[in-house]
């Protein structure tokens, strides 16, 4: 049977078929946490009594916070770096950089290898043609105590990029068409392959970018068959021959084929709130910005670094303006000062931080303040996200122009003069929640009356943001639910002990924190009914034995405070009338974890 790439993959790790829509055990060649994971996969370990099935393939990768400067992301460091030691796990310290990026570099994943990590950009992995995943907290315990864990093997989307962009256009501009032409949710729950002249001729750096935003398309992975530059890397970076590249087999079943016109392509910019909101530059020329982050997983390689210094060779940042320019890890970072590119940086006036994160988490150079607009090269720009300004998402040249002109630009438009900058108006501070105690196990059979909210594409910063990820303990999380959702801050305050939520599509969207899972278990959540949801929340949930069912009640007329009954088995939703809503029945596998209280249970 003609397979695509990952069906070869989750087969060759399973042991047997793995076709789209089953359910397999996969074994893991890499399992890594970071530093604001890794603190709740070493507690689920200990809470358990479960220990790690094999050190050598497990690891720790410090991303989020390489500064340590909040001592709550300190603690959690330091209690996986002593966790380490006493079971002789690997520990890329903070000085080391993105764990993803880590991985490639040091041979942690390989074309046709299988890696997970508490990254819900672990699919940046299929820039190589290796399975990457990003699992919750409970997920990655068990990978790191049985070495395995369950996937359902998704449908595959093969794209074809149609025609050459212009010479002004990057990676990151072909990545915002594709989001552009996709949409929030548009290859939710799929794999993809991207083919086509264009794709075969990009490089490492270039492929990472464009499958660093496969989560933003609501897909589990983005697929490059790799090129023989990409299977040399991966040799020297493994030291070893005894794998083989994995390609799609001539005849392999696709979902469906999506051709995309890049022909002549320009810059593109994705604007605030929403990376799929990808629009040609000429949209928002001339938007006075406040600063500039040049990094993350999407654009902090060396060649990204390079085109930046091209552009800031021989200029100064505008007045008032800030620019960040943080690589990826720690040997882009000394490749590129080695080449000077960091003298063309600071003699322009950019700020240099170590490689990390960045702007995507709360611990490092990156986040903006309120009324603060901010160009960003980074994947996402969910309101809240990376501060409580404005975030416009652009390629490493658009922003390197921006940071110069003081306003939004590219480098073939620059103005003769930098804008006038504009004081930010003020903001009031986040409301404080009181705190709700968690509910118990429920039926199979749940009753209770429903919070309708009529939005879809929810991310996990609107419903647990990220600023919060360092707390630990699952009944602390209950007053920060729905925190960031505009309308519905003070859900934790309204809802009590068996409610369900009922809501739209793509319900979870974006980062792969358990806390947007276990926040609504705090507030004792009885459910939540959406049309469909992000793929590893999906799994999240399910993993914590909190019900999630899925249906179109949503898109009826329901309103809050109805009562209705769900049969998770049967997948019927009664409601208050007596009219039975279809939705979908619960599989052996989800119903075997929710009766045993969880995955760990």
């Amino acid at each position: 049977m003609a397979r695509t790439i990952i069906e070869k993959i989750l087969s060759a790790h399973a042991g047997s078929d793995a076709k789209p829509g089953d359910i397999v055990d996969i074994f893991l060649d890499t399992r890594a946490a970071r530093d604001f994971g890794g603190a709740n996969v070493v507690k689920n370990l200990l809470d358990h009594g479960l220990e790690v099935a094999d050190p050598s393939r497990t690891v720790f990768t410090f991303d989020c916070n390489p500064t340590g400067s909040d001592q709550l992301y300190a603690a959690n460091q330091q209690r996986c770096r002593t966790f380490a030691r006493e079971r002789g796990i690997r520990v890329y310290d903070i000085d080391q950089g993105i764990g993803t990026h880590v991985a490639i570099e040091n041979g942690l994943a390989w074309p046709g290898s299988t890696f997970v990590s508490t990254d819900s950009h672990a699919n940046i992995l299929g820039a190589i043609g290796a399975f990457g995943q990003g699992l919750g907290d409970v997920d990655m315990a068990a990978a790191w105590a049985y070495g395995k864990v369950w996937f359902k093997t998704p449908e595959t989307v093969r794209i074809e990029l149609v025609g050459l962009p212009s010479k002004s256009a990057t990676p990151k501009d072909v990545g915002l068409r594709l989001l552009n032409h996709f949409g929030a949710n548009g290859l939710l729950g799929c794999a993809a392959e991207v083919y086509g002249e264009y794709a075969d001729s990009l490089g490492l750096s270039g492929r990472i970018t464009i499958s660093s935003l496969a989560t933003e398309m609501g897909a589990i992975i983005l697929f490059f068959p790799p090129s023989g530059e990409i299977v040399g890397h991966c040799r020297k970076a493994t030291g070893r021959n005894d794998w083989a590249p994995v390609f799609a087999d001539e005849g392999a079943r696709y979902a469906r084929t999506e051709k995309v016109d890049v022909a002549g392509l320009g810059p593109m910019i994705s604007r605030p709130g929403h990376p799929e909101d990808a629009v040609e530059i000429e949209a928002v020329r001339g938007k006075k910005v406040d600063s500039v982050f040049i990094g993350s997983c999407t654009n902090g390689r060396y060649e990204d670094l390079e085109e930046a210094a091209a552009i800031f060779k021989g200029r100064k940042v505008a007045p008032g303006v800030v620019a960040k320019i943080v690589p990826a890890t720690d040997a882009i970072w000394q490749r590129a000062m080695k080449a000077g590119l960091f003298e063309i940086f600071k003699e322009a006036g950019v700020m240099i931080s170590n490689a990390g994160c960045a702007g995507c988490a709360a611990g490092q150079v990156g986040q903006n303040g309120p009324g603060e607009v901010t160009v960003s090269t980074g994947n996402r720009n969910f309101a809240g996200k990376q501060g409580k300004g404005e975030v416009y998402l652009a390629s490493p040249r658009v922003a390197a122009a921006s940071a110069i002109a003081g306003c939004i630009t590219d480098p073939g438009n620059m103005p003769d003069a930098a804008a006038v900058f504009a004081a930010p108006a003020p903001s009031k501070a986040p409301r404080k929640k009181e705190t709700l105690a968690p509910s118990g196990m429920k039926p199979l059979v749940i009753k209770g009356r429903v919070w309708v909210v009529r939005k879809d594409n929810i991310d996990t910063d609107m419903i647990f943001h990220n600023r919060h990820l360092a707390i630990t303990k699952v009944e602390e999380m209950g007053p920060f639910a729905f925190g960031n959702l505009p309308g519905w801050e003070d859900f934790s305050k309204r809802a009590k002990p068996g409610d369900i939520i009922v809501t739209g599509a793509n319900f979870g969207a974006g980062s792969s924190r358990q806390q947007a899972v276990d926040c609504f278990k705090a507030l004792g959540i009885a459910a939540i009914v959406a049309k469909s949801f992000g793929a590893i929340y999906e799994r999240n949930a399910i993993n914590a034995a909190l019900p999630i069912v899925t249906s179109g009640l949503v898109g009826m007329e329901i309103s809050d405070g109805e009562e209705i009954t769900v049969d998770l088995a049967k997948g019927e939703i009664t409601r208050a009338d007596g009219r039975v809503v279809q939705a979908n029945p619960w599989p052996k596998a989800q119903i075997e974890i929710y009766l045993r209280g969880g995955l760990l249970g």
